[in-house]
């Protein structure tokens, strides 16, 4: 039988992936009032550029709205499970530097999702959460590094 025994600090790691859960029901949230806006129906995920590029001014924007919104919660979905995992193999070996790039993981992702929507050309307002990904890559690094040390120990 292996026996893990939690560093000192680990709940704060803990903390971290639970406001990622936040965060996604925020940005899952998010999404409806975008959809009755552009007046996307269920189960379409996207307005498709045709649609964009042939409704009128206000409909066009609110569609392009939906898209960037709709594509800010699928990329929060696609890195979420390396991030969660990131941080829970990081915190084994460095607890609160897995905890505080959590938390700007977290924090950086919220702002990506709101920049990603304020109407900006080409959704650059995302690029105001970037650190986001800074983050990420720092705790899969992270993960590697605390892999690397337990199976050395």
């Amino acid at each position: 039988m292996v026996t893990i025994t939690l560093p000192d600090g680990y709940g704060y790691v803990l903390g971290a992936v639970v406001s990622t859960f936040f965060v996604s029901t925020f940005l899952g949230s998010r999404m409806t009032p975008f959809r009755k806006a552009a007046k996307i129906p269920y189960p379409y995920e996207y307005a498709s550029y045709e649609q964009v590029q042939t409704a009128s001014p206000a409909s066009s924007k609110a569609m392009y709205q939906f898209n960037c919104a709709q594509r800010a919660h699928q990329n929060f979905n696609e890195n979420h499970p390396t991030a969660v995992g990131g941080m829970l193999i990081t915190g084994l070996r460095y607890p609160m530097a897995a905890a505080v790039l959590g938390a700007v993981w977290s924090v950086n992702r919220v702002v990506y999702a709101i920049g990603y929507t304020n109407g900006s050309e080409g959704g650059k307002g995302r690029y105001y959460g970037i650190l986001w990904m800074l983050a990420h890559y720092l705790l899969v690094l992270g993960a590697a590094k605390s892999a690397w040390d337990v199976s050395m120990a």
